[in-house]
């Protein structure tokens, strides 16, 4: 990851139906070139390709739609309290939004159970699916190393789960969510012989991507930018 900028995006306040919540602020890494977001944040971050292949060829002009429309997602992303956000590729190559929520905020220690806390982040996450239903969801769940695989694997993977559960809870569709995974603690992000990199390494990434709904907007030229 290069040169990557961090920025606090300012408190403002929305109501969420059903799971109204206090707006907070979130920090967006990376962005794409050319747009008044990426003017601010600098380049993409990160290489994680995500998502399914599109049928069909996605041209550069589509994509670029596709990419302004997500650097929105992005911005309104950052405005939830404890999410960290940085713009990824998806798997056709299309700018995606990688959301990561750090597992001690969510869990206790163990845990998957979320905390009150969590749920006042998560239901503010929840306005930004809804607001953008033509976006696919994938949730992962990590751990860092500390014991084996086989609590690992399941407290992850339930992790993961009740973040679906709760988001859901909250009115998203069911049909946004594509792969909802434990990793346990097979993709770490840090070094798991420091306490402060086991830290990062116990986390929720979110992954928002362009559907064919969405692709199919952008060529027929009704898709928001």
């Amino acid at each position: 990851m290069k040169n990557l900028k961090m920025v606090t995006v300012g408190l403002c306040f929305l109501s969420v139906c059903g799971c109204a919540t206090k707006q907070g602020t979130g920090a967006l890494i990376g962005a794409g070139g050319g747009s008044v977001l990426g003017a601010i944040v600098g380049k993409i971050a990160g290489n994680a390709a995500v998502g399914a292949a599109i049928g069909g060829a996605v041209g550069a002009g589509t994509g670029a739609i596709i990419g302004r429309h997500m650097d929105k997602v992005a911005a309104e992303a950052a405005r939830v309290k404890n999410a960290k956000v940085e713009e990824v590729t998806d798997a056709n190559g299309l700018k995606a939004v990688k959301v990561t929520f750090d597992s001690g905020i969510l869990f206790a220690t163990n845990q998957s159970t979320l905390t009150a806390s969590s749920k006042s982040d998560l239901a503010k996450f929840s306005t930004v699916l809804k607001n953008n239903a033509d976006c696919h969801v994938d949730i992962y769940g990590h751990t860092d190393s500390t014991g084996n695989d086989g609590i690992n694997l399941p407290l992850s993977n339930s992790r993961a789960q009740s973040v679906v559960n709760y988001l859901k809870n909250c009115g998203v569709s069911n049909a946004q969510f594509q792969n909802v995974v434990g990793k346990g603690s097979s993709q770490p992000v840090a070094d798991n012989s420091t306490a402060a990199g086991r830290k990062q390494n116990r986390r929720v990434e979110v992954y928002l991507y362009a559907s064919q709904a969405m692709v199919n907007a952008a060529k027929n030229g009704t898709l928001s930018e």
